[in-house]
């Protein structure tokens, strides 16, 4: 959660990494100093001084390359996991600053390195981390090299289903859990995901399960709108397309929403399922889509953890009371949710403001998405920009009401009350006519229900039209 809790926990593994080589003690070729070196270190664990730490892999592979008369082979696993977290939590320059020493000493400045391998889902050498290392191969996830030793090919995993006996759950298996593209090789599997398949014999997300998705989810939760509506597309199964750059940039991940999607890919989140040039600007533009079924499932887990964060009773009670059609209700329960979740959505520099609403509204609507996804096709209209974002909610079964949401945010000039402003979004669903789209699907005036939300900050009002209690009267 913090720089200083994760200096100590990397001390206490190199501390944990000198107490496996004790022997070096006995060692006729370290002499006394050296030795109460190692002793210290050891002695010191998690308060090992940062100085001594940054230097500490470099003086063992020394001691360990004189008692055993070779060179070291140093393997560091997921070596920015730890700047992942520090990117969420607020502390990523300290830590930039002491992973740089770490790594200048122990890959650089090291003459006792036969040879090492590093791996990692972010490649962050524009970040200065590996400023000084010039003798890096860099093996990503478009690369040709290696690119059947990622994961289990597709031979692989159907050999292992049927010796199984599982050979007829082959199609399943693909869709839950194929996806992954290295180099020029597709159909790769999750070896985590398909050995608990075979274990288990359930289709469950066993990947996304264990994976750390609190990066990803401050990625989108905080993106921009923009961002936010490419994710309802992808949520519903289309594609798109954009620029990427292996190198990550975590510095750019605010601002960049190319440096976001290059992350995704990069995770295993998104796979690139094709890629076209366009000549006369000399780029390349990827077709992304969402990698299967086990990652669906992962991002509809977290965007509803988004809400039970800030008062998931709140917002159940919320489509409970929608889907009666209970306005009061949806006033109560939808002005807690915005109270809770607003400025969790809104990443300004400035919370009290909330200059960018539209990250809230576009959260609710991913919400809704994944709410309501057994009942309702969720049809959001965006041609117009924010000024005018509907929300279709076209029901599966016939006996289920559409719905229609519009969105308006107060304007001061023109509108008084939030009353107001709740009107001119009704007038605009008849001006516009947008229910003839569920009319088109057979569903009659009687059984659509309108909605406006009136936004001003963090204050909600909504306002209900239905077609039948008009014609009634």
């Amino acid at each position: 959660m913090n720089y200083q809790s994760t200096k100590e926990r990397v001390c206490q593994l190199i501390s944990d990494l000198y107490s496996n080589y004790r022997l070096l003690l006995d060692s006729e070729r370290l002499d006394d100093t050296e030795k109460d070196y190692i002793r210290e270190v050891i002695k010191c664990q998690c308060h090992i001084p940062e100085n001594i730490a940054t230097m500490a892999i470099h003086k063992l592979s020394n001691y360990l390359s004189r008692h055993f008369g070779k060179k070291v082979i140093i393997l560091l696993d997921e070596y920015d996991t730890p700047m992942q977290e520090a990117y969420v939590h607020g502390y990523w320059e300290k830590l930039v600053a002491f992973a740089r020493n770490l790594f200048n000493a122990t890959f650089k400045t090291n003459p006792y390195l036969e040879r090492a391998i590093m791996t990692g889902i972010t490649r962050v050498s524009k970040e200065s981390v590996f400023s000084d290392l010039n003798n890096l191969e860099v093996v990503t996830t478009t690369s040709e090299k290696y690119a059947d030793c990622f994961g289990f090919t597709e031979k692989e995993v159907f050999e292992a289903l049927s010796q199984f006996g599982l050979s007829d759950k082959k199609e399943d298996v693909k869709h839950w859990y194929d996806g992954f593209n290295f180099g020029n090789i597709s159909d790769i599997y999750n070896p985590w995901s398909i050995i608990n398949y075979l274990d288990k014999k359930q289709f469950k997300p066993y990947w996304a399960n264990i994976s750390s998705n609190n990066f990803v989810g401050k990625l989108i939760k905080e993106g921009n709108y923009e961002l936010k509506m490419i994710m309802e597309d992808l949520l519903r199964g289309n594609v798109f397309y954009t620029e990427l750059d292996e190198q990550i940039v975590f510095s750019d991940l605010d601002e960049d929403e190319n440096a976001i999607w290059s992350l995704l890919v990069a995770s295993g989140y998104l796979k690139v399922q094709n890629v076209e040039q366009n000549i006369d600007k000399g780029i390349f533009m990827y077709e992304l889509k969402l990698t299967n079924m086990e990652v669906l499932f992962m991002f509809q887990t977290m965007i509803k953890n988004w809400f039970s964060k800030a008062g998931k009773t709140a917002y159940n009670d919320f489509i409970k009371a929608l889907l009666q059609g209970n306005v009061k209700a949806m006033n109560t329960y939808m002005n807690r949710v915005a109270l809770n979740t607003f400025s969790y959505f809104d990443t300004g520099k400035h919370p009290s403001e909330y200059t960018e609403p539209e990250r809230f509204y576009h959260g609710f609507v991913l919400g809704l998405m994944v709410e309501l996804e057994d009942r309702y096709s969720i049809l959001s209209n965006r041609e117009s920009g924010f000024g005018r974002y509907d929300v279709i909610l076209e029901p599966k079964n016939q006996k289920d009401d559409g719905i229609i949401i519009e969105f308006k945010v107060r304007d001061e000039e023109d509108e008084k009350t939030l009353s107001d402003t709740v009107s001119v979004a009704l007038k605009q669903i008849e001006e516009k006519k947008y229910t003839a789209n569920l009319m088109a699907k057979g569903i009659t005036k009687d059984k659509i229900q309108k909605y406006g939300f009136a936004f001003e900050g963090k204050k909600v009002l909504i306002g209900q039209q239905i077609v039948k209690n008009i014609e009634n009267k």
